[in-house]
């Protein structure tokens, strides 16, 4: 009998967040932080959010790219499920929904006081 192998399930490409957002993390060792998303990983599920998340990575020295050497203070990627985008009007964490405007393009727009993040 043939065996067959078990496909793993991926996380969904889409996330909620793009580069660029102001977000708030929601959990774990930075909560209640607000940053801007600097990069995202839809495929990996992650996102990296300014001065959050930092890790102390050793790196060697590199002298054909002018690198000195030693312990370098990174942002690591985290789960996007950790963080909720911020809206400037509310001044808080927020859920988002999406509206069909008139001329047919899609927006985000805050649960709360119905303010457009994508303008």
């Amino acid at each position: 009998m043939r065996r067959t192998m078990k496909t793993t399930k991926q996380k969904g490409n889409k996330l909620h967040v793009k580069a660029g957002d102001r977000v708030v993390v929601i959990s774990g060792k930075d909560k209640g932080k607000v940053g801007t998303v600097k990069q995202a990983l839809p495929q990996k599920g992650k996102l990296t959010v300014e001065d959050t998340n930092m890790i102390t990575k050793a790196m060697k020295a590199n002298p054909m790219a002018n690198f000195q050497g030693g312990l370098v203070k990174l942002e690591a990627p985290m789960d996007s499920s950790k963080v909720m985008l911020y809206c400037s009007k509310c001044e808080k964490a927020t859920r988002i929904s999406y509206k069909v405007l008139e001329d047919g393009t899609k927006t985000r727009v805050c649960k709360k006081c119905d303010e457009q993040f994508d303008t």
